[in-house]
């Protein structure tokens, strides 16, 4: 049996909506952040998130280093920061974070100040599938911003809910 052309799954995964979010970390003085939408919620005891990362980036190396994570939940606010950190603008890390500000919880991670929600987490477990690693992660520490509608991506472009 023949695999799924990956332009038909891209496609179809076009149409299935995600929350705009960032995961963040800071290791050894570097600080990397990317925009994503594959994380979910995965136990609620312990309270355990996971974010899904393309392997192929180099920069990403930090994250899967690091031990700890945020992951920071965009309001409509922030598509300007959300394409940034999609590396759309080709800025450095430290122009990157420079856009907002932040501050740090329990792990050491960088959390949005203004985030519609935050969770700060432990890597409890990374599990390499093909082109991405799944990292999952213990939640630590939750940051609660304003009641705002929430950045979703659907059909290749930004909407709010």
């Amino acid at each position: 049996m023949a695999g799924l052309d990956p332009v038909v799954y891209r496609d179809a995964m076009s149409r299935y909506a995600g929350h705009v979010q960032i995961v963040t970390t800071e290791h050894e003085g570097i600080r990397r952040g990317v925009t994503i939408t594959a994380a979910c919620s995965v136990s609620d005891s312990p309270p355990t998130v996971l974010a899904c990362l393309n392997n192929s980036n180099p920069s990403n190396e930090v994250l899967f280093e690091s031990g700890h994570f945020a992951l920071n939940s965009l309001g409509a606010h922030h598509q300007d920061i959300a394409n940034a950190f999609a590396g759309f603008a080709k800025l450095t890390s430290e122009e990157r974070f420079a856009l907002a500000e932040w501050q740090v919880l329990a792990t050491g991670s960088p959390v949005l100040a203004d985030a519609i929600v935050a969770f700060d987490c432990v890597v409890t477990d990374q599990k390499v599938t093909n082109t991405h690693t799944v990292l999952f992660g213990e939640v630590k520490a939750v940051h609660f911003g304003a009641r705002e509608p929430s950045l979703i991506y659907l059909d290749r472009g930004y909407h709010t809910l």
